[in-house]
């Protein structure tokens, strides 16, 4: 029943917003068409379509706000138009009785909040669609904001996810845009962002990493998180103050260099992405602020540290450099790139490709330098490889659009940012360091564990390869051109693998002496060297 009445509700909205309008019907089956007709009693759209969207998701609830707040992410999925309406759900909802949160918070730490706590603030410094927060100060004085989750948010959130499946099976199937627009997966993907959400535990845990990522950083800060009061249901951290990073008035009162500001914001980004791998992937202007202390040398606080991103070290290297080869216009090599990443199917024709994304980003460098938005860039990008079968990479997506907030951000504060001279010495510098001596031994270090783990599995198989030599082999059909090279082959495998396996295992110590160099490593290496002479 309570399914019932929360389906005619969005049946309701679906036709006061005449969402009807964004499916095309006539695909429809009857019974589809018969639901939707009833909105036509409302009259005639009142709006564009993004903003009709917008105010349905708004009067259907949190649930709904959030996913249109996920959905204004994935500009690689959803038309411009819709995005950037989207992007103003702000999570301004009610907040739910202070008596229900310090409830949640005594069963959470087993404890009253009187006794875990010297002072208590009854009035939410924020509500959001998942959860709350108050102040509060702990016994020692130091003062805190603590989190907890909505009460029986988790039974919301499941019941209105399995009603956003069916909604998306039926647009995946009677839409024209269905199957590229994946609404499903799009789904899919938000019912495992909003469920983690709730995992308070998981977000403190992040914070902490990006709170150790920046100690030494004069970049940013982010709050320190108290876990003899936080698990999954509470987070309890160290409360900041600093200015809203979109409050332009407070920051000129206040002295601060917004050039500076503005440039320091790529460079977290960019520091976050390829130094740290692991990047805060939702950073809207409600969770930055700035310690505006000095404004000579302003910093960032960040906080919500519930989603996060990182990619895979392929695909760092990959997408640096093709962010340099877009910067020296070298559209060919970007086509190669994407297709040795495997991005783009390997039989893709490199030629056709270039002059794809030749005619995407030439029209764009007809710009100035700080008019052209990177972000934007890589979304045309990625929307011509997608014409190449290019596959959504959700690393990829996550990144574009917290590319894009920073881009945002950085040209409200400077209108004069130019992303590209900030990005392409960090870029290249990043790649040089990537191959430089030190970081090659460092991943030789990182790896000799896994050798000598293996290590003793050696022996065996050298048994079996001299084994299967001495076997007869059966009389090929063609000419045995080759067969006397087998031997040779084995040979010089297992002299590789053995002087492969002396040079790991030397290699610590090589930095320190020769002499301390074992005893076995020297052995592999000489028999392998051994083998590979006589091969």
């Amino acid at each position: 029943m309570i399914r019932l009445r929360r389906l005619a509700k969005i049946a309701r909205v679906i036709g006061k917003y005449r969402l009807d309008k964004m499916v095309d019907k006539d695909r429809l089956p009857f019974a589809a068409r018969a639901l939707l007709a009833p909105a036509v009693l409302f009259g005639r759209a009142k709006a564009e379509r993004g903003e009709r969207l917008r105010m349905a998701l708004e009067e259907l609830g949190p649930i709904f706000i959030k996913f249109g707040q996920l959905l204004s992410t994935r500009p690689d999925l959803v038309p411009t138009d819709i995005c950037a309406e989207l992007a103003q759900l702000q999570d301004n909802v009610p907040p739910f009785d202070s008596t229900l949160f310090k409830n949640n918070i005594e069963a959470a730490l087993d404890g009253s909040v009187d006794e875990l706590f010297y002072s208590f603030e009854t009035e939410p410094l924020a509500s959001a669609s998942v959860a709350q927060v108050h102040g509060a100060v702990l016994a020692d004085g130091r003062e805190v904001v603590i989190k907890a989750v909505r009460p029986g948010i988790e039974k919301t959130i499941r019941k209105d996810i399995a009603l956003l499946f069916t909604l998306a099976r039926l647009l995946a199937k009677y839409s024209e845009d269905g199957r590229r627009l994946k609404p499903v997966e799009v789904v899919a993907d938000y019912e495992m962002v909003i469920l983690e959400e709730l995992n308070l535990q998981s977000e403190g845990a992040n914070a902490s990493l990006l709170r150790h990522n920046f100690t030494k950083s004069p970049l940013l800060y982010v709050p320190e998180i108290y876990w003899p009061y936080s698990n999954e249901n509470v987070l309890v951290m160290e409360r900041i103050y600093g200015i809203p990073v979109t409050n332009m008035s407070d920051l000129e009162a206040a002295g601060v260099d917004m050039k500076l500001l503005a440039e320091r914001g790529v460079e977290i980004f960019f520091t976050q992405v390829f130094e740290h791998n692991f990047f805060h992937a939702d950073m809207h202007p409600g969770n930055i602020f700035v310690d505006a202390g000095n404004g000579k040398s302003p910093s960032y606080l960040a906080i919500d540290c519930a989603i996060m991103g990182s990619l895979s070290s392929d695909d760092q290297f990959y997408l640096a450099r093709n962010l340099l080869a877009i910067f020296k216009r070298d559209y060919r090599q970007v086509a190669e790139l994407h297709i040795r990443s495997g991005w783009v199917p390997p039989g893709t024709p490199v030629n056709e490709f270039t002059g794809a994304i030749r005619s995407v980003c030439e029209p764009i460098f007809e710009c100035p330098l700080n008019e052209i938005s990177l972000g934007h860039m890589l979304i045309s990008l990625f929307n011509t490889a997608r014409r190449f079968d290019m596959e959504v990479q959700p690393s990829l997506v996550l990144l574009q659009k917290t590319l894009l907030n920073i881009e945002g951000l950085g040209r409200q504060m400077y209108p004069q940012l130019d992303l590209w001279t900030t990005a392409q010495p960090f870029l290249e510098k990043w790649l040089k360091d990537r191959y430089s001596p030190k970081s090659i031994f460092k991943q030789f270090k990182r790896h000799v564990p896994d050798w000598l783990e293996h290590l003793p599995q050696i022996p065996p198989l050298i048994f079996q390869a001299l084994q299967s030599m001495q076997q007869p082999q059966p009389t090929p059909s063609v000419a045995p051109s080759h067969s006397s090279k087998t031997p040779r082959r084995i040979y010089s495998r297992i002299g590789a693998a053995l002087a492969g396996i002396g040079i790991g295992i030397a290699s610590p110590q090589l930095a320190n002496s020769i002499n301390h160099i074992p005893g076995g490593s020297l052995t592999l290496l000489g028999l392998g060297l051994l083998l590979l002479l006589l091969r």
